[in-house]
């Protein structure tokens, strides 16, 4: 019997993010007789290091710190020396760069490319580093079409949705309909994410409903920025910022809306589990988020950067709670349907087997 497959995951941290928790779920799921994952990362120990480490994956860090390790770009080219993987699988922008260039470079077998979120084709320069890959993953059917206009051959380019663990994410207390008024954003505080669209408009929110509150989850870049707002606004006082956790159910449960304000969006992870937790969500029509929320039926949509849109949708569902508990309930038989971590395994495995045996009849 053959040895399993080493597959490596590239990642540039392990902070709490979409990316990081799918790729460690990948990893912990995957069916060791044919597969040996490991996880490398271009910083230090980061949030989600115990759980990798809990579930027995290998794990190794280029740097010490929460940033990227000095001349990180160079010292890759030794460290997948050192790991020597059958297959490489960078995951967000710099791995995807600097893996796909030096795991060429040195001849790994196998580079299999990830392009997840609506900045991935820029930041990555799709364009031109496709070709450093054997094959691509996208985690959306926008991304799919966006990548294909860029001309990377169909054959190169396999969509697998992301994945959520509807038995970990699942409805508990009391229906949203019955909680008390709040709004949930679970999200990297970073620009792309636009929570300033969302503050200005829970700001007209609250001229209507003047007992909502909102919860900010996450850390990030923007975090500064978004308090300044709070301090500055009348609409702060009613605004909760609370960093990223490992465990994000409690706020699901406590939430009567799931909101995401979005300007750019691969298949957010965040809206799986809000919807696995029967939630109704308000959010923009950006990238995959029109294949998750069925605007009307899960949820509302509407365009980035609409403060005054949103902000209608977030009240038509707080005033009508009888159609917010029906669209979570919705939701919640949509994921059970179409987004199992069962089905995001079997096809990133049925995947790796695939291009592997491929390239190595090539070889």
């Amino acid at each position: 019997m053959a040895p399993p497959l080493k597959v490596l995951f590239l990642l540039e941290d392990l902070c709490f993010g979409g990316t990081q928790r799918q790729m460690l779920e990948l990893a912990r799921r995957m069916d060791r007789s044919r597969f040996s994952p490991s996880i490398l990362t271009l910083t230090g120990p980061t949030d989600l290091d115990p759980q990798v480490l809990a579930v027995g994956i290998p794990l190794y860090h280029l740097g010490t710190a929460r940033k990227l390790a000095p001349l990180f770009f160079w010292r890759l080219r030794a460290a997948l020396r050192r790991a020597a993987p059958d297959i490489l699988v960078p995951c967000t922008a710099l791995p995807n760069i600097w893996g796909r260039i030096w795991g060429r470079i040195i001849g790994l077998p196998v580079v299999v490319g990830t392009c997840r979120g609506g900045g991935g084709p820029v930041r990555q320069h799709e364009r031109w580093l496709w070709s450093l890959t054997h094959h691509l993953i996208c985690n959306s059917q926008a991304l799919h079409e966006v990548l294909q206009g860029l001309g990377i051959p169909a054959g190169h380019l396999t969509y697998i949705p992301n994945g959520v663990d509807t038995e970990f994410f699942c409805p508990t207390g009391e229906p949203c309909s019955d909680r008390d008024p709040l709004l949930l954003c679970v999200g990297r505080l970073a620009k792309d994410k636009d929570h300033l669209t969302l503050l200005h408009a829970f700001a007209q929110i609250l001229e209507q409903q003047p007992n909502v509150r909102l919860r900010l989850v996450g850390n990030g870049p923007e975090e500064a920025r978004l308090r300044l707002w709070a301090d500055n606004h009348p609409a702060g006082s009613r605004v909760e910022f609370v960093p990223g956790e490992v465990d994000m159910r409690p706020h699901y449960a406590a939430a009567s809306l799931f909101v995401l304000a979005s300007q750019r969006e691969g298949q957010p992870n965040v809206i799986l589990e809000a919807m696995s937790s029967a939630l109704p969500v308000c959010a923009t029509s950006v990238g995959g988020v029109p294949h998750l929320v069925a605007d009307g039926q899960s949820g509302l949509l509407c365009p980035a950067g609409d403060a005054t849109a949103l902000a209608a949708n977030c009240l038509s569902l707080l005033t009508d709670t009888t159609r917010a508990h029906r669209m979570g309930q919705t939701g919640r038989r949509i994921v059970e349907q179409e987004f199992s971590f069962r089905a995001m395994v079997e096809a990133h495995q049925d995947l790796f087997t695939r291009i592997w045996l491929s390239n190595k009849g090539q070889q």
